[in-house]
């Protein structure tokens, strides 16, 4: 067998998958990562080291003219699938597997993109010719769709052995000062370059404008901003409105509180086991930005286990294990001190609830409120009284100004002035969940 035809098959055994999520698509996107950790399928920092392209939550044939740019960033071999219902989760991967391994292409051309805001970040774009070939709904897909396209090899980097302690990294996402070669801002070969602006001391540097979002590994589904960087400093950040999502959904973390509001019986111990997974998930995502990914995974996996129902007893040890340690880092505490802070009395102005409320302080913070409310919520599973009000876990559930625009409001002015890796630890230690802003339906 020729070396063209061993490549599809090598790739296909374990390939680097980058999964994508819409808003409103928060459980289908648990059930991909799930699959993907039971497979041991690693998963891809960007469209360039990427084999696999795992869509969470896609609806109809029209897709969003940002996914076409991610497509044209994932180097061939390829293989494209669509998840459009939790259960579709094995199978979809399934297909992408054997997509890659066959080698199929399909003849129909995918919608080129219109230069949205909401494309990926412009140093991960990559100007690739097609070749003719683009993306096909695949017959065995089901109730998801496959899109797969072939063509001359490139190597894709697997997992990457990472310091068990957590410390400032370049994943690849925090851009330094380049030389751009008498650009002064514009765009170069799908790439922004920077202008001239004054800094904070009066200097006039290079001013980077850069799209973040609304693809980016441990980044809140469908939102995109846009930020200005001198150096690697945040000077100003504008909000673009949220990545079209999935329409009519339930926000899932807050599904038990808005299911009781509406009349539902719901008992408190679902409730709990909810928040606790919730924590859970947005501790996995501050721990994995902060670079420290052995206990981020298993902040994952504890929240998966939850949400499958395991006992009580069972998950007690591994979550209590896992806090402590947490919050017993000393590392992660000097990484995480004194950034965007966020006093209580400012909190409770700006009508902010829940965790980010109670913490009244600054990244590190927040998080150990998260591990606390983990905690507690951990032994309060088993409550089978009905739940009656109470905050959800991003704070009070208002229909008229949910918490995450709450959070969101909050936390983008805390962003200009800080290093871009800060900025990141910023953001994550509030973690808003557009479900929230996307979603109207209740079942």
């Amino acid at each position: 067998m020729g070396l063209i035809g061993v490549l599809p098959r090598m790739a296909a055994r374990r390939p680097p998958v980058l999964l994508v999520t819409l808003p409103g698509a928060t459980r289908e996107r648990l059930a991909v990562e799930a699959e993907l950790r039971h497979r041991g399928w690693p998963s891809a920092a960007g469209p360039a080291a990427a084999a696999g392209l795992v869509v969470a939550g896609e609806q109809g044939d029209v897709q969003p003219p940002w996914l076409a740019d991610v497509w044209k960033g994932v180097p061939r071999p390829k293989a494209y699938v669509s998840v459009r219902r939790a259960d579709d989760a094995p199978r979809a991967l399934d297909v992408l597997g054997r997509l890659l391994a066959t080698g199929r292409q399909g003849d129909a051309p995918w919608p080129t993109s219109t230069g949205s805001p909401g494309g990926t970040r412009g140093h991960e774009r990559q100007d690739r010719e097609d070749g003719g070939h683009g993306p096909y709904r695949h017959p065995e897909a089901g109730g998801h769709q496959a899109r797969h396209d072939q063509g001359d090899h490139q190597e894709h980097p697997g997992r990457q052995d990472h310091q068990e302690h957590p410390g400032r990294q370049d994943h690849g996402e925090r851009p330094g000062r380049q030389d751009h070669g008498g650009h002064r801002g514009g765009v170069v070969a799908g790439l922004p370059m920077a202008g001239r602006a004054d800094d904070r001391d009066g200097l006039r540097l290079d001013r980077l404008h850069l799209p973040l979002g609304p693809v980016l590994p441990d980044w809140p589904a469908g939102l995109v901003l846009e930020v200005a960087l001198q150096g690697d400093v945040v000077q100003s950040v504008t909000e673009h409105p949220p990545a079209a999502g999935v329409p009519g959904r339930c926000p899932f973390w807050s599904e038990p509180w808005l299911r009781a509001a509406a009349g539902e019986a719901v008992t408190r111990g679902a409730a709990e086991r909810r928040r606790c997974a919730s924590h859970l998930d947005s501790v996995g995502r501050l721990l994995a930005v902060a670079g420290w990914p052995r206990p981020a995974a298993e902040a994952r996996r504890l929240r998966d286990r939850l949400l499958h129902g395991a006992a009580t007893g069972e998950l007690a040890p591994g979550v209590l294990r896992l806090t402590r340690r947490v919050a017993g880092s000393r590392t992660l505490r000097w990484l995480t001190g004194a950034l965007g802070e966020l006093p209580a009395g400012r909190a409770g102005e700006l009508g902010v609830t829940g965790p980010a409320l109670a913490a009244d302080g600054d990244v590190h913070a927040r998080l150990c409120v998260w591990l606390a409310e983990i905690e507690r919520s951990l032994h309060g599973m088993d409550d089978t009284r009905a739940v009656s009000g109470g905050d959800g876990p991003r704070g009070r559930l208002d229909p008229d100004r949910p918490p995450s625009r709450v959070l969101l409001d909050a936390l983008l002015p805390l962003l200009p002035g800080a290093e871009f890796a800060c900025a990141r630890l910023i953001l994550a230690s509030f973690d808003p969940d557009l479900d929230e802003l996307v979603g109207t339906g209740h079942g």
